[in-house]
Parts: structure tokens; sequence; C-alpha cells
């Protein structure tokens, strides 16, 4: 789930999302002074920072319609509005007032300005504070807006999907129902399995690439294994083959860096894998770049090439060296989210937030996926993470707190899942009642449901869209009836 970051952090995935100036729908910027500890009335408990968040009031019907508010997730919240264009084409018929909130310790809601990321105010960085701030955001705004009784719905992806499914689950008395797009709410149970992830990466490229992809994939990891053996002359090849800013030592961390490396840039090529060209960190990802990924690896005059072009089309140049190279050091840091945390203060609240409550798939193990054997297990994520910031995960404790996988007493969720999006796994995949509903995007890569239409769409994803459509109509409906 941060996205840049990695969901998954995600800066999310969203947040990485560039989309041109004229095409993103104006918004007025506000803060609301929020509570820095809604918990503890002793610690910071009578103290407050202004948390950031956009409201556009341009089709909204006062005293009749609906709130459409977005639960902010790991990145700068104007990003977001930039990219979830799917609220914004429902508003104007439901006649919805749209509120896009930003995460606490995220963008510039920083509890503690710049000190926010020092371990003496790191810990007030949690899912339950960040709900508790979107709650007492909604009561403020239904109470200064009069409108007391407008129906709520809370729409995210990713890891922002799970908060607004988490928004249901904790807070039924101000959210009326909820959208989780590519929300892995499963994954925090204790008992699930977690090695689903870089499984369905190498499941996407299988389906959707070229036939043979997925094994010039493995071959090139293993002549890349066999050229570390050949020593310092292999090592100056690999340098060469991966037009790397620095020359590759006899380090074996080293060498594991650029197997994650590359390993990251195929994880954002299955999470992109969306029909049409998008702008991603700058750089032109083209459409379907699964395919093309797949079509450079079988056309490359060898296998390490082959995975150097790929990881390219994912990774931009350093322009300020002569000739221009990829800094593997700076483009991936290691953390405790081995899809990727992204650079950056963003990344390193996201972190935090993999090292306490969001615990991250397992890594990739060589048998199961194309990729290396690079495990993280929770014995090496609890490691990490005290090494890190003195913090030890407490694994069962979220599976109380967040329901785990036993989530049917609550009611009206969407949850949508992209049949090409890796983090599926962690999703729920089947409907558990006439409320808590499962859609499939077929042909959907990472909450493609929540982008903004487009020409190239696959039929399933506006298949989807209606499916969501009809169903927060349906709750809105019920609500302005009682």
């Amino acid at each position: 789930m941060a996205y840049c970051i990695g969901l998954f952090a995600l800066l999310s995935l969203f947040g990485c999302l560039h989309i041109s100036h004229a095409d993103v729908p104006p918004y007025t910027e506000k803060y609301f002074n929020q509570t820095i500890d809604h918990f503890n009335f002793k610690t910071y408990g009578d103290q407050t920072f202004p948390q950031r968040y956009l409201i556009q009031d341009k089709w909204w019907k006062q005293g009749s319609g609906p709130i459409f508010f977005y639960t902010g997730n790991e990145g700068d919240i104007t990003d977001f509005w930039a990219a979830i264009g799917f609220v914004h084409e429902l508003a104007p018929s439901f006649g919805a007032l749209i509120v896009f909130a930003e995460h606490r310790y995220y963008g510039k809601s920083l509890p503690f300005g710049n000190h926010s990321l020092e371990a003496d105010y790191i810990g007030w960085l949690s899912v339950e504070q960040a709900l508790a701030d979107y709650a007492m955001l909604i009561s403020y705004l239904k109470q200064s807006l009069s409108s007391p009784k407008a129906p709520v719905i809370a729409f995210g992806g990713s890891y922002g999907g799970m908060l607004s499914a988490y928004m249901r689950f904790k807070y039924p008395n101000l959210v009326t129902g909820s959208l989780a797009a590519s929300a892995p709410i499963y994954m925090l149970d204790p008992r699930f399995d977690r090695s689903f992830f870089f499984s369905h990466v190498t499941y996407d490229f299988a389906m959707t690439g070229a036939a043979g992809c997925v094994d010039q994939v493995k071959k090139g990891f293993q002549t890349m294994d066999q050229l570390v053996r050949q020593g310092l002359k292999g090592l100056e090849q690999l340098t060469m083959d991966f037009q790397l800013c620095s020359p590759l030592v006899d380090s074996e961390p080293m060498y594991k860096h650029l197997q994650g490396w590359v390993r990251n840039a195929f994880t954002y090529l299955a999470m992109l894998d969306y029909p049409y060209p998008t702008d991603f960190l700058g750089m032109n990802l083209p459409a379907n770049p699964v395919q093309t990924a797949c079509n450079v690896l079988m056309n490359a005059t060898d296998p390490v090439k082959g995975l150097a072009a790929a990881a390219g089309m994912f990774y931009p140049k350093d322009t300020s060296q002569t000739p221009p190279c990829f800094n593997m050091m700076a483009d991936f840091i290691e953390c405790a989210d081995p899809t990727g945390c992204g650079t950056g203060p963003n990344a390193l609240a996201w972190d935090y937030q993999a090292c306490t409550e969001i615990t991250l798939p397992d890594g990739s193990d060589g048998k199961t996926d194309m990729f290396p054997s690079l495990p993280f297990t929770l014995d090496m994520r609890r490691s990490y993470c005290k090494q890190s910031w003195g913090v030890t995960p407490r694994v069962e404790w979220t599976g109380v707190q967040f329901w785990g996988t036993r989530i049917n007493e609550t009611s009206n969720i969407i949850f949508s899942n992209g049949d090409l999006d890796p983090w599926s796994g962690g999703g729920v995949g089947k409907s558990l009642s006439d409320s808590l509903v499962a859609v499939t995007v077929k042909g959907g890569a990472h909450h493609l449901d929540l982008r903004a239409s487009n020409k190239l769409d696959p039929p399933g994803v506006i298949s989807a869209r209606e499916t969501e459509r009809s169903y927060i109509q349906r709750w809105i409906t019920a609500a302005t009836m009682t």
C-alpha cells in the first residue's frame, strides 16, 4: 500500500502521478486546527496543528447533497486530488461537496513542523490518530456548513482505501459508506499469508507480457549472479550494462541493492500497468508498460541488458552526470516496505508506519516469483525497525484493532481490486453480504477505477465504476430517507 512511495508507498502511488495543471480541477486549500493527540489528555491533548484539506463546492447542493471525503494517504494531498478523477466525475450528478483531507505527517500536515519525523515526535503518527483526524474534520464540516445530516461517502485508494474502509468500521455514525479501492486490509491479519505480492507481479508479466517473458527475467537475474562470481571483470560488466553512476564493488549488500533496485522497477511497471501512457516521476511510461517491458526483454541482445533496459523504463537518469546514468542508491531506498518506500520525508513517515501498524508483504523467494531470493521475514522486520526507529511491531494487535479478516459485522463498503494489481491478493476478493461488496476490475492495475475516465479504459473498469456508482446512490438514498 507509500507511492516517491512504494503503495504501496504509493508516495503511495498516486502521490507520484503527475497531471498537467490544465487537467486538475480547481480547489480551495484550507486548514483545520487538529488535535495532536486524540487519546491521551496529558500529552499534547490540548494542542493542535494545522491539518490541510482541499475543498470544492462547485456542484454541492447544500442541505441535500452528500460529502465525498477522500481519506488521504502517504503523500501530498494535492497529488491525490489530481489523480482521483472518479470522485470529480461523480460529484456533479450527486450534487456533492468534495473534500480531500491530508494525512498527518505527510505533505504540509506536520504536527511538530520540521521536527515531526524526529524520534521524540514521530510517535503520534498512527492509523488511529489519522482516522480520528478525519472524524473530527467531518464533524467540523457538517457543523460549520450547517449540514448535520449530509451523507458522507469515504473514498480511498491503496493505503487510503484501507483508511476509507476503517472509517466505516470505526465511525459509522459519521460515514455512510466507503469505496475502498485496492485496499489490502487482510494483510494486517497476523495469520494472513503475505507471500502474495511478488508472485502476482510475476503473474502479471506471464499473463500480459510476451511469451517467455518471465523465463527471460529469471535468466537475466541468473546471468547477473554468474557475472558477480567472475569478480571485478563481471562487476565492471554489470556497472556498464546498467549504466550505473557508481561502480559496483565486491560487496554483497551493494549487489543485493542492485537486485532490489531492479525488482522495484518491475513492481511499479505492474502496478502502473494502465492502458494509456502515464507521466510518473517525470518519466513517460508507455501504455501497457508490462507488455512493453517484455518486448524490450525479448528483443535485447542478452538477458542482463534486457533487465537493464526494462528497469530503465521506470527510473530517471541523473542528467547532472556525463554521460547521464542511473543512481541506484538515490533511486531506491531499502526500508520496512519490500515494495518500496520511495524517497524524501514522506518515505520516512511511511517507513515508520511500516515498522508499526502496516505489516507489508514478505520479500521475493525466487520460487513462486521471477525475482532473486530477497526475503523480508517478520523477524527481519522486527530487527530493522528496532534499529531504525526503536520500535517493535505488534502484529497481533493490528489483527485486533483493524479486525483482520473478520469484517462481517460492518456494512456499506465496496472493495474493488484490479485483476492486474499485485495488491489484490491482500484485499477482499469475495462479497460477504449485500452491503460488503467485492468488485473485480477486469484488466485493471492499481486502483484504476479511481482514476479519471479515459477512452482507452478496458470494459472491466467501465463496468466497475457503474457498479460503484449504483451502490453509492443506494446508500445516499437510504441515508436521506431516515
